[in-house]
């Protein structure tokens, strides 16, 4: 990796950082947040069942995952509680890491529709097939991918979702505009993510250990708005949650896009 440890470097060894770190969650159930060598591991522990994970699901939802999908869960917030998914519709899950929001979204959009599940990594990816398997749920499939290059048709899905992984791209616009294209017209964008403070210091912004933390790289709600603006989004919404850092906290993030000229 280019430059200092823990010094942000290109795109591509953000996303290699990004995969070795959530590899790692596979098998310790830990992504977001403080980095183990940054505190304490009993402080480590307490912080992310507060702010991050199976916490932020109300107990019926994490009733209906097996306890694998559970323990697994990384994310910032519960973005099926906040999609208002319909029978029948098509959902993609950016960055689904084990599956719970796959898994939810199945269960919400019945037999008649289908909940995609993303992610780039290996393991992610053989630990949300397993929770799916044990969970019987049959209209789901999980596919490889990064968010950067959606490998969906266009105006494939109505739903998109995602988990607090949107602020660990590396090109965050090259994102959105991804998501915009798999969106069917008058399709929906509904995600939790982290947003930082306008004021978040540059040696927060630049720590590798921060930015795999889901913190450093995370967009302000101003260049959020601007960005899903540019890539062709509407009835744009960012509504903050809950505080997860000094400098950042969790957001629901809604917007719609546009529905094809008569």
């Amino acid at each position: 990796m280019a430059g200092p440890m823990n010094t942000l470097g290109t795109p591509d060894e953000i996303r290699e950082a990004v995969r070795e770190r959530y590899a790692d969650a596979a098998k310790s159930g830990s992504c977001c947040g403080p980095s183990p060598e940054q505190i304490d591991r009993t402080v480590l522990e307490e912080h992310e069942r507060e702010v991050f994970g199976a916490s932020q699901y109300a107990e019926e939802d994490r009733s209906a995952v097996p306890e694998d999908a559970q323990a697994i869960s990384l994310g910032c917030g519960n973005p099926t509680a906040v999609a208002q998914l319909n029978e029948g519709e098509t959902v993609l899950d950016l960055g689904s890491g084990g599956g719970i929001d796959v898994l939810l979204s199945a269960r919400r959009v019945g037999e008649t529709g289908k909940a995609y599940g993303l992610d780039m990594t290996d393991e992610m990816l053989a630990l949300a097939r397993k929770n799916a398997a044990e969970a019987g749920v049959d209209n789901v499939e999980f596919i490889k991918g990064t968010i950067e290059e959606i490998p969906l048709a266009d105006n494939s899905v109505d739903v998109i979702i995602s988990n607090c992984v949107i602020n660990l791209s590396g090109d965050k616009h090259q994102t959105l505009r991804e998501a915009a294209r798999v969106l069917r017209p008058g399709g929906r964008f509904a995600v939790s993510d982290v947003i930082a403070d306008e004021d978040m210091d540059d040696a927060t912004k630049r720590d590798m250990a921060e930015y795999t933390g889901c913190i450093a790289g995370a967009l302000t709600e101003r260049e959020f708005q601007e960005a899903l603006a540019a890539a062709g989004f509407e009835d744009i919404e960012v509504q903050e949650t809950h505080r997860v850092h000094a400098s950042a906290a969790s957001a629901i993030v809604r917007a719609t896009k546009p529905e094809a000229p008569a």
